[in-house]
């Protein structure tokens, strides 16, 4: 795949936004596979631009709302399209009408011309109480690699990573990658677009294994760091998402004088 300098711009949510990638100099606190994918597009041939829409906790309807409008304004040559895992996870969704919103967005956004990234799922294995939405996952993943065919679209089949078995591709939240899984997808996003990078997964040793009292310490934890504060939010009906704006609301050039970290602190408004 050859691409000339043109305007990457990202879709999504949580996934795209880069939480488990924290960088307190950025907007929203983060940085994120994408922000990397537009670094190295940029090394790689110089003159491209970057805006990414992705805002946590983003339900697949908010993103098309919330996204579309603005992502086609920009005339992308390369757009990312992450949306739908938030939806698999909500009690008592249809993954049919889900897929048929998907289906809905990727159709308006093929029409830019743009090469088009989409991705499957990942299998979280955080608990077994949410082995349960396997299923529904499994559905998910195959309506995006049928929509894939169907735009022509690239597909990112993330479902069959098998690095992110490893613990240390995982935030704490065991939900979102941390730095290393975002490094990693990056990387592997590259690879699928032909561009060069030295992002390599790191050279672990091999994980060690808990003691019975370790994984019952570790798991009340993480119960009560991170599904206590997420059942609480979904009780009262917010998300973490719901004060915050796009970290790149409008195409930046990559890399801009000085980087992207300097960009940010001297950027007023909207993402910050």
């Amino acid at each position: 795949m050859t691409f000339q300098p043109g305007r990457y711009v990202a879709l999504g949510d949580s996934f795209t936004e880069g939480v488990g990638d924290p960088n307190k100099h950025l907007p929203n606190g983060v940085r994120g596979w994408a922000d990397r994918v537009a670094d190295k597009l940029a090394k790689d041939q110089p003159g491209w631009e970057y805006a990414n829409l992705a805002i946590r906790s983003k339900r697949l309807r908010q993103i098309a709302a919330e996204q579309l409008e603005p992502a086609l304004a920009m005339k992308p040559t390369l757009i990312t399209l992450y949306a739908g895992g938030n939806d698999v996870l909500d009690a008592g969704t249809n993954i049919a009408e889900v897929l048929q919103q998907y289906e809905e967005l990727v159709a308006a956004l093929s029409t830019t011309g743009a090469t088009l990234l989409l991705f499957t799922g990942y299998d979280v294995d955080v608990t077994p109480a949410l082995r349960v939405f396997r299923r529904r996952n499994h559905h998910y993943n195959d309506g995006v690699r049928r929509i894939a065919r169907t735009y022509d679209a690239v597909l990112v089949d993330y479902w069959r990573f098998e690095a992110y078995r490893d613990d240390r591709m995982w935030a704490p939240d065991r939900l979102h990658m941390s730095k290393a899984g975002h490094r990693y997808l990056a990387s592997q996003v590259l690879d699928i677009l032909g561009v060069g990078h030295s992002m390599d997964l790191l050279d672990w040793e091999p994980s060690r294994s808990q003691t019975l009292l370790q994984w019952e310490r570790t798991q009340r934890h993480w119960v009560h760091d991170w599904i206590v504060p997420l059942v609480y939010r979904k009780i009262r009906g917010v998300t973490l998402g719901d004060n915050l704006q796009p970290r790149w609301p409008d195409p930046v050039p990559v890399p801009p004088k000085g980087g992207l970290r300097r960009l940010a602190k001297s950027r007023k408004g909207p993402g910050l």
